[in-house]
């Protein structure tokens, strides 16, 4: 009777506990600098879901190693619900590509939030204004046109497979995050980067080119900037944000989170945001995000062989 009865005081206490999450300020770590894209499209969504969980959500910027720094913290924070992760598609490709040893599987999937098209992007210090003569350059020029780039990461993927598609090479220089990337390319330090219509203020100041968007139709902000699969280049790709936690968080404070996030995402002024950076809301749930996730880990795994950069 005794032992019982310590069950159900024990049962009581926890249960409390649980349903008053959250009770002090929640953590979202953006393993990217401030700056980037990844921490542009957090930073309005933050305070979106601030008001739907009623604390405070305070955003962390924790970089290095290709976004692993950060990923690291999250997965080795308390699974309470109160260290949040915001992730896009490089969780799978600095994995595949040795960078990394942290993957999708280590978290629990919260939701989706946001996806980005890529767009191939030059310095305007390079000699040539569209794909024709890029193309022409790297064929005369192998391995001579530079990318700036976060190696194994999305930014380092996307030109690859223009590579592949074009059948050219490019030579690599490695950058942590969009931010440093942007400033050595309006420094004219590298030809090209992967950015996307965020940066289309300096397309119209001439202090970038873009050159084509990795996206199936052309994007009515920016109607003068052909797809990639018009160029005769057949590379079609985006960047998916999303948030997760922990893995073993209680599953009363993920549904909580889902729930949240389910209304920030849906709320006029996220998508406002988001077309101001060529980005469409995309909200799945937990359970659909988690299908999606292993159906892009697959996918990357996949790319990562294809491209000769698989090393797990």
């Amino acid at each position: 009777m005794k032992r019982l009865l310590a069950i159900l005081a024990a049962t009581l206490i926890a249960v409390p506990a649980f349903a008053a999450y959250p009770d002090r300020p929640i953590k979202l770590i953006v393993p990217w600098p401030a700056g980037g894209d990844t921490d542009n499209i957090f930073r309005p969504f933050a305070p979106l879901l601030q008001k739907q969980l009623g604390e405070t959500v305070v955003i962390a910027n924790i970089g290095g190693a290709s976004g692993t720094k950060g990923a690291k913290e999250a997965k080795d924070s308390p699974a309470d619900g109160y260290t949040l992760y915001a992730v896009h598609d490089y969780i799978h490709s600095t994995y595949y590509t040795g960078v990394a040893d942290v993957n999708y599987w280590d978290f629990a999937p919260i939701c989706m939030i946001a996806t980005t098209p890529s767009v191939l992007t030059a310095s305007p210090k390079t000699p040539w204004n569209d794909w024709a003569g890029l193309l022409a350059d790297a064929k005369a020029n192998p391995g001579k046109i530079t990318v700036g780039a976060t190696l194994g990461s999305t930014s380092h993927f996307f030109p690859a497979l223009v590579e592949q598609a074009a059948g050219i090479k490019f030579k690599y220089v490695s950058y942590e995050g969009l931010a440093p990337r942007m400033n050595a390319i309006l420094g004219g330090h590298i030809d090209l980067t992967d950015s996307n219509l965020t940066q289309k203020g300096k397309v119209d100041a001439g202090q970038l080119k873009f050159i084509g968007i990795a996206a199936e139709k052309r994007n009515p902000e920016m109607p003068n900037v052909p797809t990639l699969k018009e160029l005769g280049v057949n590379v079609v790709y985006d960047v998916n944000r999303g948030l997760l936690v922990p893995k073993g968080t209680p599953e009363a404070v993920q549904a909580k989170l889902e729930s949240s996030c389910a209304a920030a995402a849906k709320d006029a002024a996220f998508a406002d945001s988001m077309k101001k950076q060529g980005t469409a809301v995309r909200y799945m749930g937990r359970k659909e995000y988690g299908a999606w996730l292993k159906s892009n880990d697959e996918l990357n795994k996949k790319l990562a062989t294809e491209l000769g950069l698989l090393k797990r």
